[in-house]
């Protein structure tokens, strides 16, 4: 705590002008210091859905259960799919090594006839540490050749587009880098036999999402939703449809 102290002062007496009051810093530190902690002790955060994977039964003969699986954007999905045997497995700030750490416990322990998959945009962030598109397309290919080895059939989801409507996004993740991302996704998806949901296509305009669509300028609100949840139904639809 006196470290944290010492850090605030010191950096409020080097840039009074820039920085919020001392008390205030602190919080902020010691909020991300436990953020840090929780990220060491469980790096792929497998105790997030452990509890509810031992909970769930098997699917039920004929039962087309899909899981997405992926980042900030399906863990904070309203009204998700009432009625459907579809299970969300995203985690706000997840990377996708962190997500092949845990594929095997929330995707094929949990034998779903399809998997969704989203990630790219937390690498690009920096929240697992330096990250290249070359780095997230073979953490891609890792989860693709291990979900059909177990005869699980993919959607490749596009990363969703950001911007800067509300706060300053696109610097840790650019634009450019997105779109890179999505025209490697689109291509290995038709390359490796899977099915791409364009997600982009609906939420973006140009090179950035719509501001009537998002709740920040990253996460979607609830038109912004409404809009992907045709989108990812046709490609489970397409998905399921796959000899």
């Amino acid at each position: 705590m006196w470290k944290l102290a010492g850090l605030a002062i010191a950096l409020a007496a080097v840039l009074p002008a820039q920085t919020p009051d001392p008390a205030k810093l602190i919080a902020e530190l010691e909020a991300e210091n436990t953020a840090y902690l929780r990220l060491l002790s469980d790096w792929g955060k497998l105790v997030v859905y452990g509890s509810d994977n031992a909970e769930l039964k098997p699917p039920k003969p004929g039962e087309n259960r899909v899981v997405f699986f992926g980042d900030d954007i399906f863990e904070k999905w309203p009204e998700f799919f009432p009625g459907k045997p579809y299970l969300n497995r995203g985690i706000e700030h997840q990377a996708t090594p962190q997500m092949l750490v845990r594929f095997r416990q929330d995707v094929i322990a949990l034998k779903p006839k399809v998997v969704v998959i989203m990630g790219g945009a937390n690498d690009f962030a920096g929240f697992a540490g330096p990250a290249t598109e070359g780095t997230v397309t073979e953490n891609i290919e890792t989860m693709v050749e291990l979900a059909k080895l177990h005869g699980i059939k993919v959607v490749l989801a596009s990363v969703t587009p950001i911007c800067d409507c509300f706060q300053v996004l696109s610097a840790r993740r650019p634009p450019g880098k997105i779109l890179g991302l999505n025209g490697w996704l689109k291509g290995y998806a038709k390359k490796s036999g899977a099915i791409y949901a364009d997600f982009y296509a609906v939420l973006g305009q140009g090179r950035n999402m719509r501001q009537e669509l998002t709740i920040d300028g990253l996460i979607p609100n609830a038109a912004g939703y409404a809009a992907m949840a045709p989108v990812a139904e046709k490609a489970i639809a397409a998905a399921l449809a796959l000899p």
